[in-house]
Parts: structure tokens; sequence; C-alpha cells
């Protein structure tokens, strides 16, 4: 795990960041970049030890932002509808903004997404780094992979220009008790709301924010010029229908799962875990644990099922 680092972090308030960030703070000199137009949100970072800095990524605006950063970790990123050029902004030119700014330092980590790769028929295919990419998801907001494949590639970029070591960490379904695709359907399912999948099976490489957090230090240790593509995902393939028939079990009711056709969007969305696992070795949390944490954490009276 690092420490002694001073680290700039974009996205610490995040479901995936807050955790990460919080996790490094115990050790390093974190600071955190975002809007905070919500004050809470920075309290609670600076209640963990994390020196809050306000910056808007889509004027990109750093002053008063120091440059002397050991590490850039850049999770920041925008997933609602906007018009295209204000995403290209905020997903892309920011990221090219930031690496900038961060050019002296020891290495970055860019989280990208697994929404960059091509489609596949067969859902189960595992996607490898060195995959096709393209073709827009409808299941995601129609700029987003689109922004995400160009930040990549301005990271790329800025790795080669800059001789800036690069780690582009192309993220699953991660989830916590703060949030992800997991933990959206575990509160529908304990509110009786059917869940919606666009595929059955519809397959994810799931990954516990516990194991993001972990493996942070590892993925800046494989920062390279040119640029490292990694997967950043879990080790098991599992699909909505078996999680959610999982969850259920825990809650003991049985979830409801309708299937929804969407044209166009992919079937599945797993990923080959294996260089991953050379550079930071196992995750800790199976997606199974993963699942009893959330039930234990959020709906702790409601478990039914105790044997793990």
């Amino acid at each position: 795990m690092l420490s002694g680092q001073k680290i700039l972090f974009t996205g610490p308030a995040g479901r995936i960041g807050f955790n990460v960030a919080r996790t490094l703070a115990r050790d390093n000199e974190v600071w955190g970049v975002a809007r905070f137009s919500n004050p809470a949100e920075r309290e609670e970072l600076e209640g963990v030890g994390v020196k809050t800095h306000r910056v808007d990524l889509v004027t990109c605006d750093f002053t008063g932002l120091p440059r002397d950063f050991d590490y850039l970790i850049h999770f920041a990123a925008n997933f609602a509808e906007v018009p295209f050029d204000r995403d290209m902004e905020i997903n892309a030119e920011a990221t090219g903004f930031l690496l900038e700014h961060c050019r002296d330092a020891k290495g970055a980590l860019v989280m990208s997404s697994v929404t960059v790769y091509k489609p596949h028929p067969d859902p189960w295919h595992p996607r490898r780094e060195d995959e096709a990419l393209g073709d827009m998801l409808a299941h995601v907001p129609a700029s987003y992979p689109l922004t995400k494949i160009a930040s990549e590639g301005i990271a790329r970029f800025c790795a080669r220009s800059y001789g800036l070591p690069v780690t582009i960490a192309r993220m699953n379904s991660a989830y916590n008790e703060r949030g992800g695709l997991m933990t959206g359907h575990l509160h529908a399912i304990a509110a009786g709301q059917p869940i919606s999948a666009r595929h059955d099976p519809l397959p994810y490489s799931p990954i516990h924010g516990d194991d993001i957090a972990a493996q942070v230090s590892a993925l800046l240790g494989a920062v390279a010029v040119p640029a490292t593509i990694v997967n950043w995902c879990g080790d098991e393939a599992v699909s909505v229908q078996e999680w959610c028939a999982y969850l259920g079990e825990l809650l003991g009711v049985e979830p409801e799962v309708v299937l929804k056709p969407l044209a166009g969007a992919s079937v599945g969305s797993v990923q080959d875990p294996a260089r991953r696992l050379a550079i930071t070795g196992p995750c800790k949390v199976g997606w199974r644990e993963g699942a009893r944490r959330l039930v234990e954490t959020l709906y702790p009276e409601r478990l039914v099922r105790k044997e793990s």
C-alpha cells in the first residue's frame, strides 16, 4: 500500500472513489478535487483526512492547486445524459488537462470503463485488453463509451508525449454499500420491485469496493510508457439473474427479474482478469461474499440465510 505520497484524486466523493480516498488518506497526503455542489460530501471527505479543493472539470481551472503531486488518480467521469460536447469536455479533455498538470508525477492511474469494448454475441465472452473497441451501447448514455475511448487516447498520448507513466484501468461493475448495479438490485429486491435485465443471462465481472481500494497501489506500480492497459474487474463472472437469486435467498424472498431486450445493447460485460491478476494478485472478496456484505450492512434485520 502507498505511504507518504502526495496524491491528487478526482471523483473522491463518488460511490467508487470515496472508499479509495479514505483508505489512501490514512498514510498519504490526498487532495480530493470535485465541484462539491453538495457541501456534505466535502465535509465527509475532510472528516476522513482528505484535503479538498474545488475544481470544475468543464473549465479545468486549477488555480490554487499544487503541481508537486507524486501520483494522480483520475476517477471522475460524467454518466448523465448531457450534450455530446459537454461530455467530451468532462470525460476526455479534462483527462488531458489533469495529466498535463501532473506531468512531472511518478505516475497516473486513469479509470476507464468496460463499455469501451465492442459488443460480442456471446454474453460470456471474456474481453481481453487487446480486443476491438467501439459501437455505442444502448444501455448507457450514448456519448459515454465514445468519450471514454477518447479519454484513453488522450491518456496514451500524454504518457508518450510527457514521458508520464500511466495505467489505464477499464472498470467493470463496481459495487459497495454506497452504490453500484448489484447494490441497486438489492434495494429493489428488498422493496419488492422487479429487476429489468436486457438479456438472459446478463453476465458481468463485478468487483467489490474493498478490492478496488486494495488494488490501487499495485496498479500505480504498473504505470508505464506507453501506458499499461488493464481490465479492472473481479475474478469471477456472474449473471444478474444469479446474483439476484442469491440476494433473494439472503433476504428470504423470491426476486422478479424481467427480461426487457434492448436493441443494440451489449448482452454481457465479462472481462478477462488475467492481466490484472498478474499485477494485483487475486481479489479477496468473491461476488457471493460481496453480496452478503451488502445485505449485512444495508438490511441486517432482513438477513435470513445465515450460512456463507
